[in-house]
């Protein structure tokens, strides 16, 4: 019996064993064609890019498994590919088009490949990968409309940057686990889906620069974990809407430049969380009243270009600086009751109200209530008065002033920690911490022998923060002249400026004794060192042209799709910087000042550098985006030439004679073909390289009616686009 029992388990026990080789074969025989499949898909994604040494190890090599290619990630225990994720950096560019066999990554859950030069359409077959998670193809040159449907486990989509036309699919409300939705700066229109709403975990929603018009669906009020919402430039009209008082966790908002009309919703003032509230460039009108502007401190609130009107509040800091808009003083002036479109106020609110200013105080002599008075004090009372107030606020001043100096004195560990912070912008991620004491140490203290340019604004450290992590640090050399809430507001609004061909600003630093930005390193040095060198390497017109593209395409950026829009004012090779494979950023650009509407704005000084620098800007201190134009005109000829803008050879012909009136020269006399460098006129269309040099040329004409604008110079530029792109 006992042996007969011996037996059944031992007969149970083989089963099992059996059954279980069984499952571990078909799962092996199941595992590894997934695999073969994966590497297959991976070769056949990679033959469809062009990715210099980026790629280089994506190879059958013996003994090298696909999962430790680069930016490939595998699952650990099927080995299968779970994430490509390629981190954009200005010395590691693709081009060509995402290949559909990406579609037989199965189990992937992340397709990151931002800023890395895609073309093309994204393949549809890409919306079909069921456990899609994360898709950031953000900055590229893609193309075509968005599909009907997504993957529903989405959880962030990042096209920014592209050029995606058609509209919003309302399917995207169907991914209910979305946190990310970034859209901007592509060419979507139509009406924003209602059923964005049904967004409940929805984080951010940037959709500017696109094309979209109506009004704002209420239903976007819905999703309260709401933190950025940037629905800016675009073709938005109606109201603002009433319910986003409910979004009680944003930071972020804004509307500017869209065709809102009516009155500003009371209930945006209840936004305590709220950061920076962005509502120019509207039609919007009625009184600012006093509690929109009680909000937290240090939140940047611009109104500018509307209709409103209404008095600024005495907590209420003038931002003069940021778009050259005369504010009145605080103390000073009372404001403008009723100012003008033109004249609409722009300030940073510091601090909650805590007091108030009647608007009876533009009409000395009445009453609050409006009635008239027939009392009142002589002359020699209120000079009495007067005086005694003077004397008063003086010793208040000085005995403030000794408190003050004695608490510093006292307190130094507390305003040092707060002199060494270092802000960085969010979603910045280099791989490496970014802090103050880093950044000295990286730069040796700012040592001469870490400086890599110096500018008109300060000088320019090569920083490497940690091993081949390296950073680009401009040291401002302003003084305190810039307030520090007027500096921060500047550097928070161009911290939102992202295009493929601007150099990126990461974060900054601001004390009483230095103020030093933070870009990323570009190791290609800049255009006037590469034009130097010109004639250590052959000459490639299609570079040439692909630089002058970039530059046009920056400019176009700044001029017209910036909101407030930006003028560089010293576009010049030393700020054109390039990579390793000489694409071209446009670099200080942060540091122009801003124009809140398209007319041309007095300046009190001349930004820029003698050469390239507009004559009407010279000589009547009258800026405009034309004289940007002016100086990309001369860097376009300087690029395709072998003089400078004031080369030593023009000495004979007097003053005044520079690349521009040599190149009419020349085509006036019909020696075109001496213009350009030697050996370009044998290497490209002559027909192409005569309408670039008048393209130039025309640039830089002295009425500002005859110059083109950047969008019009790109397009002509892309209408010589040599057959090699």
């Amino acid at each position: 019996m006992a042996g007969h029992r011996r037996s059944t388990v031992y007969s149970a026990t083989t089963a099992t064993l059996f059954v279980l080789q069984l499952l571990t074969a078909a799962f092996s025989s199941f595992s590894l064609p997934s695999q073969e499949q994966d590497r297959s898909a991976l070769l056949q994604l990679k033959s469809g890019l062009f990715s210099g040494d980026l790629l280089c190890n994506w190879s059958l090599e013996p003994g090298v498994h696909h999962c430790s290619w680069t930016g490939v990630t595998c699952e650990a225990r099927s080995r299968r590919v779970v994430a490509l994720s390629l981190p954009s950096r200005a010395d590691r560019r693709l081009a060509w088009e995402l290949s559909p066999a990406v579609a037989r990554l199965t189990e992937l859950k992340v397709l990151s490949f931002p800023s890395v030069g895609l073309g093309g359409e994204i393949p549809q077959e890409v919306w079909r990968l069921q456990r899609l998670e994360v898709l950031n193809l953000a900055g590229n040159a893609l193309r075509g409309h968005l599909p009907a449907t997504f993957p529903e486990g989405l959880k962030s989509l990042d096209l920014y940057g592209n050029r995606l036309s058609g509209r919003i699919p309302p399917a995207l409300g169907n991914c209910a686990a979305l946190r990310h939705l970034r859209l901007s700066s592509n060419s979507l229109d139509g009406s924003i889906p209602q059923q964005i709403g049904k967004l409940a975990k929805l984080r951010v929603l940037e959709l500017s620069g696109n094309r979209l018009s109506g009004g704002v669906p209420p239903e976007i009020c819905h999703c309260r974990d709401l933190v950025k919402m940037d629905l800016g430039r675009n073709f938005l009209d109606g109201q603002v809407p009433s319910g986003l008082e409910e979004l009680k966790s944003l930071k972020f908002l804004s509307l500017a430049g869209n065709n809102f009309s009516g009155e500003i919703p009371s209930g945006l003032g209840q936004l305590r969380s709220l950061k920076f509230l962005n509502l120019s460039t509207n039609a919007l009108s009625g009184v600012v009243r006093l509690h929109l502007v009680a909000l937290r401190n240090h939140t940047v609130l611009l109104l500018d270009n509307n209709k409103l009107s209404g008095e600024i509040p005495a907590s209420a800091a003038p931002l003069s600086s940021l778009l050259g808009v005369n504010v009145s003083s605080v103390t000073g002036a009372t404001s403008d009751v009723n100012p003008s479109p033109q004249h609409t106020e722009l300030f940073i609110v510091s601090s909650t109200l805590s007091s108030k200013r009647v608007l009876a105080e533009a009409n000395p002599g009445t009453p609050p209530d409006g009635s008239s008075s027939g009392g009142g004090l002589g002359t020699t009372e209120i000079a009495a008065i007067a005086s005694a107030s003077v004397i008063i606020v003086t010793l208040l001043v000085v005995v403030i002033l000794c408190i003050c100096t004695r608490k510093w004195t006292l307190r130094p560990s507390r305003r040092s920690f707060r002199i060494r912070e270092v802000k960085v912008f969010d979603n910045v991620d280099i791989g490496a911490p970014l802090t103050y004491e880093t950044v000295v140490h990286a730069t040796g203290n700012f040592n001469a022998s870490n400086c890599i340019g110096n500018g008109g604004f300060g000088a320019t450290y090569r920083a490497e923060i940690a091993p081949g992590v390296l950073v680009a640090i401009k040291k401002l050399a302003i003084g305190k002249q810039h307030g520090d809430k007027e500096f921060q507001a500047e550097v928070k609004i161009l911290g939102q400026c992202r295009h493929p061909n601007l150099v990126t600003l990461l974060g900054y630093h601001i004390s009483d004794s230095e103020m030093f930005l933070i870009y990323n390193y570009l190791p290609g040095g800049n255009l006037e060192r590469f034009i130097q060198e010109r004639t250590k390497r052959p000459i490639s017109w299609r570079r040439l042209h692909k630089i002058a593209l970039d530059v046009g395409h920056a400019l176009a950026y700044i001029h017209d799709e910036c909101v407030p829009r930006i003028l560089h004012r010293d576009v010049k090779p030393n700020n054109i910087l390039l990579d390793n494979e000489c694409n071209a950023y446009l670099s200080d650009f942060g540091l122009a000042r801003l124009l809140r509407n398209s007319e041309t704005h007095a300046t009190t000084d001349v930004a820029g550098t003698f050469g390239y620098v507009a004559p009407e800007y010279a000589m009547t201190c009258r800026v405009s985006d034309k004289a940007d134009v002016y100086s990309y005109g001369v860097v376009l000829l300087e690029l395709i030439s072998d003089k400078k803008a004031l080369d030593p050879s023009f000495s004979p012909y007097g003053n005044g004679f520079n690349i521009v009136t040599w190149a009419l020269k020349l085509i006036q006399r019909g020696r075109v073909r001496e213009f350009f460098i030697e050996g370009l006129w044998d290497k490209a269309p002559h027909d192409d390289l005569v309408e670039f040099l008048n393209l130039a040329v025309q640039c830089t004409g002295e009425s500002l009616s005859s110059r083109p604008t950047m969008k019009h110079v790109v397009r002509r530029l892309r209408e010589l686009r040599p057959p090699s792109y």
